[in-house]
């Protein structure tokens, strides 16, 4: 009989989703091979503000399934030790591993998400191969596997006339908006904290959709697309999103094309490259139907 104490114990666990990078890395081992390594964080957010790190090297004659539904199985016990629940969700994004990934991840009743929505995970091997792996022995400088703010090579489809919206408009948000974010009311969406080392007033470049009558409808679709980060093309705004798709959101006068892209270019420098998206029935309330914070990943170092 497990006793009230482990059920409490069990119930106070955190709960959050995990991002997941299986490939290999800058170092050649001494047997010549690349290293190969499985690195995990958590996704962070307002409920989770610590954040859940794993990794674990792989021999290079072990790059399967078996071996990563394994390695898997011991990150979700040491996680659980650490006070994790079990995640839910892994996001993910290298395609050239996703049989592997999703195959480990259903060994183990786990929704696999092919994503670059994985901005922890980003952080954390900028972190690695930046003052990490080059103390190591065997570091190669260069890049031994694509990176991940590489650039999508597919055209933008445009937005569906369904979830265009009535109208939009771009604006910015101050960072102390953006800290007070978790008590807005918003039906559709995900926010997460901002460095704390973020100046309050510096600003935040975003899109404001409207719609009166679907703007929940609209908020649900973009909750599918797992939108990553927008983007000035020439005179055209692109979101990017999921794992390599590109949507036109709207052709740009040139001026304001120009005047947009200075705001992104600004926000990288000072923002550490966060942007938004909001959608709501009216520019005139302050509820909304979806809101969704962003990061630029690409110009990061």
């Amino acid at each position: 009989m497990i006793s009230s104490k482990t059920n409490s114990s069990k119930l106070d666990l955190k709960s959050c989703d995990w991002e997941l990078d299986f490939y290999s890395r800058p170092i050649i081992e001494k047997n010549g091979k690349k290293r190969w390594e499985l690195i995990i964080s958590s996704t962070k957010s307002f409920e989770s503000p610590e954040i859940f790190y794993w990794n674990k090297i792989c021999p290079s004659n072990e790059v399967n399934s078996i071996w990563l539904t394994s390695a898997l199985k011991e990150a979700i016990i040491e996680a659980e030790v650490k006070g994790w629940r079990k995640p839910e969700k892994v996001r993910f994004w290298r395609s050239s591993m996703k049989s592997i990934i999703k195959k480990s991840l259903e060994n183990l009743k786990l929704e696999a998400l092919a994503s670059r929505r994985t901005y922890t995970l980003f952080e954390r091997l900028s972190y690695l191969e930046n003052h990490i792996y080059p103390q190591e022995k065997g570091f190669v400088k260069g890049v031994l596997a694509p990176n991940f703010a590489a650039q999508i090579a597919n055209e933008p489809k445009p937005l569906p006339e369904a979830v265009r919206g009535e109208s939009l408009t771009f604006s910015e948000i101050s960072i102390s908006d953006i800290r007070a974010a978790q008590s807005w009311p918003i039906e559709f969406g995900d926010i997460f904290p901002v460095e704390e080392h973020l100046k309050d007033d510096h600003l935040v470049p975003g899109l404001r959709l409207f719609s009166q009558d679907r703007a929940i409808a609209l908020a649900a679709w973009f909750s599918s697309l797992e939108p990553v980060k927008l983007l000035i093309d020439k005179e055209r705004l692109i979101l990017e999103a999921l794992e390599n798709d590109k949507w036109l959101v709207t052709d740009l006068p040139p001026i304001e094309a120009q005047e947009l892209r200075k705001k992104f270019i600004t926000s990288k420098s000072n923002s550490l490259g966060y942007q938004f998206i909001s959608i709501q029935s009216t520019p005139y309330i302050e509820k909304f139907a979806g809101f969704w914070m962003l990061k630029d990943i690409e110009l990061l170092d």
